[in-house]
């Protein structure tokens, strides 16, 4: 059991203290971190529920094509309940919180939730499928969690910065965008992995070594670029 759970959160671990290292200015307290940590696993459970219900509505409709179904299921059902859900405790969390000082904070904040969600989603398919899922897991969809928060922390910590400057139009378009884009690339990750094409898969490997790439750079950047909200 022990060895099952670790092999799960391992992953998630070592990625966020990867991003937690990039925060150059000033460290974000451990107990916050932790906490968003938790609180992102127990989003998982809540996203888990949710999307039954949202699998139980979509198959009232008829689909004639069940590759129209799988892209739909994927963005409108797993992507939407899945980043909603981290998005909702990532800001109910930090929004207020005084550490919440620096651009990249944010970036922090969201990679904690979302490795936390990763982590028990982790434990779940390992439970369901076995260990022969870790390998797979921990080189594709923690990474991925992580690409998908990295966008929406960059976008949250920008809508702070418009915000504690008073443009409150501005902090919640931000944050739509920031959302709206780790909805769209879960979607997509999600959608193009379940159709099991070789042209699919194809496009699932491309997209993932692209979309790695471009993580990189970015949360290289903003950690470089970082500045006061």
């Amino acid at each position: 059991m022990s060895l099952i759970i670790a092999l799960a959160v391992l992953p998630a671990i070592y990625l966020l203290v990867v991003i937690y290292r990039l925060d150059k200015i000033e460290k974000e307290p451990l107990g916050l971190i932790i906490k968003l940590f938790i609180f992102g696993g127990f989003s998982a459970l809540i996203a888990a529920t949710l999307e039954q219900y949202g699998q139980s509505i979509l198959g009232l409709f008829q689909f004639n094509d069940t590759r129209v179904y799988t892209v739909i299921f994927a963005f409108l059902v797993v992507a939407v309940i899945e980043e909603g859900v981290k998005f909702l405790f990532l800001k109910r969390i930090t929004w207020r919180h005084p550490a919440f000082n620096y651009r990249f904070d944010g970036i922090v904040y969201a990679v904690a939730v979302s490795l936390g969600f990763a982590a028990l989603e982790n434990i779940m398919y390992i439970f369901s499928y076995g260990l022969a899922v870790v390998i797979p897991r921990a080189l594709l969809a923690i990474p991925a969690h992580t690409g998908f928060a990295v966008f929406m922390g960059a976008y949250f910590g920008r809508a702070k910065k418009a915000y504690d400057n008073g443009n409150i139009k501005k902090s919640r378009t931000l944050m739509f965008l920031g959302y709206i884009i780790a909805v769209f690339l879960h979607g997509f990750y999600d959608s193009v992995a379940m159709l099991e094409e070789p042209i699919f898969t194809t496009i699932f490997l491309i997209f993932v070594v692209v979309m790695y790439i471009v993580v990189i750079k970015k949360v290289r950047k903003e950690s470089r670029t970082d500045s006061v909200v």
